[in-house]
């Protein structure tokens, strides 16, 4: 008898859904079954699992690991860890099988799995394909066995590799009650300087914030205490620590593209023209910036399985997204890791003898708005950015649709694609003056109104 997984959860990039409605403990016991028989038909013999700080992850981690011993395999449970911790963790144990329970920026009631296979990201036709097999229910049955390991220790001493500088830091660091919290403690321990830390302990419910510091409203408390206590810089991270935010000496946000512009002067120097890659939503300051920098700029749908995947064709040493997931392969592994990243940074800013918002201040200024995204059911999103699509190519407008539809006019572009992780569009807008990034936005407003899509007053959008 096999096992139906809820056509919700099974989403672009990973798993995902509501505990308790369109994801149970019996989805999380089908999916190592899966995994495991997918596993052991290419001689895989070890798996490791990891989970996040949410109130359903150990429940549902219980019944993965259950499964995928169920298919023969040996099962490292490494606890409570980031994302990043799993990755480095199935990396180095050369596993062939990697999941991390997890919801990542989502609420408190979501959850899900991220899962790595033979080192490479599991993803897009690959989750159909479980879905399939799980259907079928024809799971490998063997004698497996389950250990529990530690590699919080490993994974803390390999982010501080290499980290030079002379100049000591005072730093504010916010893992908003998510996983990344025990390697934070580690790293304040341990790295140079003095380190204040906030919302630092793990609560699946979240009670500072919600867990995503791309969204500036989460960042509040973390501005707050950069400014009061006049520390040089602020980090955070989302529920599962591959999604960094960073505030800046002057309470200011440095939003993922901007931070990937300033990590690509160090890379370039060491590796002049590599390829840089960067999503869709980033803006054109980033992609002009990595060209003056003698880099080669490389334009990329979203999604944090598609940036690794694109990095390894283009042997590219750094990539990101406005979403703050940050790839480095030059020095580390090329998947996101947000605390590595932190640590990059703050070492880049140490060693440049200048001050976080003076480096900011260096980029060329464009005025845009946020990422904002509109609720839209997981059903009409996509309908919805073809409807704007065809209108706009009938109309004879300059189109890139590398995802969704990025639209170049009055010296900006706006942006409308739909979210893979969440029931929503994506929009974004920029221009280089108050008037071009007004007439942008109306021309965007003005497609979603046609398609029935309401915008609140209040939105960044709002012209």
């Amino acid at each position: 008898m096999g096992h139906r997984f809820d056509p919700e959860i099974l989403r672009e990039y990973d798993i995902r859904g509501v505990v308790g409605q369109s994801l149970s403990a019996s989805d999380a016991l089908a999916l190592g079954r899966t995994m495991g028989t997918i596993a052991v038909a290419g001689s895989g013999r070890i798996a490791v699992v990891g989970f996040d700080g949410r109130m359903s992850s150990p429940m549902l981690e219980e019944e993965l690991c259950r499964g995928l011993a169920s298919c023969g395999l040996y099962v490292l449970r490494i606890g409570l860890v980031p994302t990043p911790c799993l990755y480095f963790a199935a990396k180095m144990l050369k596993a062939s099988l990697g999941i991390m329970v997890t919801g990542s920026h989502n609420p408190p009631e979501y959850n899900g799995f991220k899962i790595v296979l033979n080192g490479m990201p599991f993803y897009g036709a690959e989750i159909q394909r479980l879905r399939d097999l799980s259907y079928r229910g024809v799971w490998a049955r063997a004698k497996g066995a389950m250990v529990e390991t530690d590699t919080l220790a490993a994974y803390t001493t390999r982010i501080l590799l290499g980290f030079e500088t002379q100049r000591s830091m005072r730093v504010g660091w916010d893992p908003g009650n998510g996983a990344a919290c025990p390697v934070v403690l580690r790293l304040a321990h341990r790295l140079p300087g003095e380190h204040l830390l906030i919302n630092e302990t793990v609560d699946g419910t979240f009670p500072a914030h919600h867990p995503d510091p791309t969204v500036e409203a989460n960042l509040a408390q973390l501005k707050d205490l950069v400014l009061t206590e006049k520390l040089d810089m602020g980090l955070a991270f989302d529920g599962d620590g591959d999604r960094i935010g960073i505030v800046d000496d002057k309470g200011r946000a440095i939003w993922g593209d901007q931070l990937l512009a300033l990590m690509a002067r160090e890379v370039l120097k060491e590796m002049p023209g590599a390829p840089i890659l960067a999503d869709v939503k980033a803006s054109q300051v980033l992609f002009d910036e990595i060209e003056r920098l003698g880099g080669k700029p490389v334009m990329c749908p979203t999604g944090h399985s598609i940036i690794k995947t694109k990095m390894l064709e283009h042997k590219s040493p750094l990539a990101g997204e406005m979403s703050g997931h940050i790839f480095f392969a030059d020095k580390y592994y090329g998947y996101d890791d947000a605390l590595y990243a932190a640590v990059r940074f703050m070492a880049m800013v140490a060693n440049s003898g200048k001050k976080a918002s003076e480096l900011l201040d260096e980029l060329p200024k464009m005025l845009n708005t946020p990422e904002v995204r509109i609720d839209v059911p997981d059903a009409r999103k996509f309908a919805v950015v073809e409807e704007v699509k065809a209108r706009l190519i009938e109309a004879g407008a300059v189109v890139n649709d590398t995802d969704g539809v990025r639209v170049s006019d009055f010296g900006g572009w706006w942006l409308l694609r739909a979210s893979n992780t969440q029931p929503a569009l994506v929009a974004r807008c920029e221009g280089p003056d108050e008037k071009s990034l007004k007439n942008l936005k109306e021309q965007l407003l003005a497609q979603l109104k046609i398609s029935g899509i309401k915008i609140d007053d209040a939105s960044d959008l709002a012209a």
